[in-house]
């Protein structure tokens, strides 16, 4: 009798080995060289898996022409760059790896805020030119005692939360979705939004890209912030209304931005926020280090082997799919 051969899986893109070596236990796997969407499609036309990292997005078009796809994986958290809607009508699962990069990201918006606190860029810069002139010091802050605004709660606003508390700042937290005590086990005061922009000396927003966040800070919000606040984003750069956001910085309304997500991305290199400097800048990758790497890499490697096994996935980003795997044990 001839052995069952391993399911195809596409990678759009390399991954960590550890998890390009779990996979190939179970599946022949196979890195395509062309991320271009009918790149991606000639490459996975057999493919029961595909596991999506930056490029292309998955789309109701490439899924369709992947006739037997059977599971998609989202190399990541975020779920924006996966159509799941149609993922749902075509009855395929949609995988990913929540909280496997969270510690990265916390520490990269502390981080930032710490440049923005310390004008840490611009005294470096100073300090390699030999100016060691008094005014060097101006418009330095300490954290401690300041108030935080974190927007977005989750796994990621609330290790943000702890480690501020850790320098003494007193910390707001606004999510609809998480309850006024757990919240405040989150180690947050539970506020409204508007309340969050008029109390907070710095924020920081951590929640996923929906039509309720897209733009959540735009000009109003901008208007309802307390003069002199610190600006940190690093989820998803359509957050943020960059026109309104550059009006704030100029006008002064805001002190300073720490920004590692853009409206568009790569950002053009004549954009008017990397003039500033009162915007320190980094290129999306907050949520990228070698240990956050390898459990992206093993946790959505994971789940994807479950339901390829025939098994319930862990976690399901289109759970309105739940009713119709009743196949998977």
């Amino acid at each position: 009798m001839a052995p069952i051969a391993k399911p195809l899986v596409v990678l759009a893109g390399p991954i960590h080995p550890d998890g390009h070596t779990l996979l190939e236990t179970e599946a022949r796997v196979t890195v395509c060289p062309d991320l271009t969407e009918d790149g991606v499609i000639a490459a996975a036309r057999a493919a029961e898996g595909i596991l999506f990292r930056i490029r292309p997005n998955c789309s109701e078009r490439l899924m369709s022409a992947c006739k037997q796809l059977k599971v998609i994986g989202r190399h990541g958290v975020g779920l924006d760059t996966v159509d799941l809607p149609a993922a749902t009508r075509l009855g395929i699962p949609v995988v990913h790896a929540p909280g496997s990069n969270s510690d990265a990201v916390a520490e990269h918006a502390v981080m930032l805020m710490l440049v923005a606190a310390k004008k840490t860029l611009a005294i470096d810069r100073a300090t390699r030119k030999g100016e060691w002139v008094e005014r060097r010091a101006l418009g330095i802050f300490e954290l401690k005692g300041k108030t935080l605004g974190v927007i977005g709660v989750g796994n990621i606003g609330r290790r943000v939360a702890h480690i501020a508390r850790a320098f003494g700042m007193r910390v707001l937290g606004c999510d609809p979705y998480v309850a006024p005590d757990e919240l405040r086990r989150r180690e947050t005061e539970p506020v409204s939004l508007d309340q969050l922009l008029a109390q907070s000396d710095v924020i920081t927003v951590h929640t996923p890209l929906t039509t309720e966040t897209q733009h959540i800070i735009n000009a109003g919000t901008i208007a309802k912030m307390k003069p002199g606040v610190v600006f940190v984003n690093t989820c998803r750069g359509k957050t943020q209304d960059e026109r309104a956001l550059f009006e704030g910085l100029t006008r002064g309304r805001i002190k300073a931005a720490g920004l590692d997500v853009w409206e568009e991305e790569p950002t053009p290199v004549d954009h008017p926020l990397l003039n500033l400097e009162t915007v320190v800048c980094t290129s999306h990758i907050a949520g990228v280090s070698d240990e956050a790497n390898r459990n992206i890499a093993v946790t959505v490697v994971g789940e994807m082997l479950r339901v390829l096994r025939g098994e319930k996935p862990q976690v399901l980003g289109n759970p309105a799919l739940w009713p119709r795997l009743t196949h998977l044990t």
